[in-house]
């Protein structure tokens, strides 16, 4: 399965993502955020994609050509730890416009959950 995930501002989603990466086995990972996330690191390889802070209509737009193609199969695991309202629903519209299915999945104190 294919991770996508939200890249907030602050360490904790930071940690949250970053556990969620490490706790899985992924096909493939694509981290999404804004310029102050490209700094993010992790041991497991992913790909970085740059999102602007546009209004929502623009930024589901942006989202959708940036991942159209990227995906293998027809459903993905999908962290949104991190972001605000406006990104999720831009973020979750796009996936869903690709289409792909959604699992969402979070990193507890059990191990990783998929909702």
């Amino acid at each position: 399965m294919e991770l996508v995930a939200l890249l907030g501002k602050n360490e904790g989603t930071m940690g949250q993502v970053s556990g969620v990466i490490n706790h899985g086995e992924w096909d493939n990972i694509f981290l999404l955020g804004d310029s102050s996330s490209k700094n993010f690191t992790n041991k497991k390889d992913f790909e970085f994609i740059e999102i602007s802070d546009g209004s929502i209509i623009d930024l589901k737009e942006e989202i959708s050509k940036k991942l159209k193609g990227k995906f293998k199969g027809t459903e993905v695991a999908l962290s949104i730890a991190g972001g605000d309202g406006k990104t999720h629903m831009a973020l979750i519209s796009a996936l869903l416009s690709d289409p792909v299915g959604i699992r969402f999945t979070v990193l507890t104190k059990d191990g990783l959950v998929f909702m």
